[in-house]
């Protein structure tokens, strides 16, 4: 059995996931299982791709419009005490699981460690900059449940997590928009486990005119999500009720930072947050501040 699986997902970008497959296969830690989900690709390219290494699992389902689906077909077929997920356009960096392994065989109180990312472009040039990266490595590293929730997530390309964390966490919510899902699952995971930061690029995250979530207005209902994201963790006792009100807030908060891009959706949304919402006067700041920029 493989100690890591990488569920490596795809949908009609042959090119980039050759560039993404061979990232992979050439990590400087071998002991690997590689799995790509091709979510309903118009053709076989991806699956003679991945014919063509010996040690790449293919799985073509039936296409669903988005990432969630596809990366629990991964899951449900992982083999490996960790696992690492990865879109088809991006890159890992050659030690990535090497280090990141390490980290969690040595430190066994976190069930996941993330980094950031340097960005480069279509053509695989490097852009000069990077995401995900916080100017204070506290605010990623350790328990972060109360740092998280509306003001950051991980990089996709980034985690390798504990394969007993999803047991415990769930898989991805297939009910929400696509773009959301991730930040969803990252969200209720910092509720069962710390965060390891490793400050060091891992991966490159490419930008590009198809990115699902490049400008997606997806983001506007992301507030509202993670409203019932708290919740259920109210319900479950993984936070106090003071907790809880302080992390609604923060998804006020981040929900009245849209209000200049998407007026109407904000105030709606704001009202399915917290139906008193207009009394807090950090909410109303923050939208006051915007509309007068």
């Amino acid at each position: 059995m493989k100690k890591v699986s990488v569920i490596i997902t795809t949908y009609n970008r042959a090119a980039y996931l050759k560039l993404t497959l061979d990232s992979v296969v050439n990590q400087t830690y071998d002991n690997l299982e590689i799995i790509v989900i091709d979510d309903g690709s118009k053709n076989t390219k991806a699956e003679t791709l991945c014919n063509s290494y010996q040690n790449v699992r293919y799985i073509k389902i039936k296409n669903s419009g988005g990432p969630a689906q596809p990366r629990n077909v991964g899951i449900e077929n992982v083999s490996g005490e960790y696992v690492a997920f990865l879109d088809d356009d991006d890159i890992w960096l050659p030690t990535k699981i090497e280090q990141q392994v390490k980290i969690l065989d040595e430190n066994k109180e976190f069930g996941l460690v993330h980094s950031f990312c340097d960005v480069i472009d279509e053509d695989g040039n490097i852009k000069g900059y990077s995401v995900g990266r916080p100017n204070d490595r506290s605010v990623k590293h350790g328990d972060v449940k109360l740092k998280m929730i509306g003001n950051w997530t991980l990089m996709m390309p980034t985690p390798l997590l504990r394969y007993s964390l999803i047991n415990e966490v769930g898989l991805f919510n297939v009910n929400i928009p696509s773009a959301l899902e991730d930040v969803e699952f990252w969200t209720r995971c910092s509720f069962f486990t710390k965060f390891y930061y490793l400050d060091l690029p891992l991966a490159n995250y490419r930008i590009h005119s198809s990115n699902i979530s490049a400008s997606n207005k997806n983001y506007a209902d992301l507030p509202v999500y993670l409203k019932n994201v708290l919740k259920h963790q109210l319900l479950g006792k993984r936070i106090t009720k003071k907790e809880h009100s302080e992390l609604l807030l923060n998804v006020n908060l981040s929900q009245a930072k849209n209000i200049n891009k998407y007026p109407l959706k904000t105030f709606v949304n704001l009202f399915k947050i917290n139906p008193f919402w207009m009394i807090n006067f950090r909410v109303i700041k923050v939208i006051i501040k915007r509309i007068i920029k």
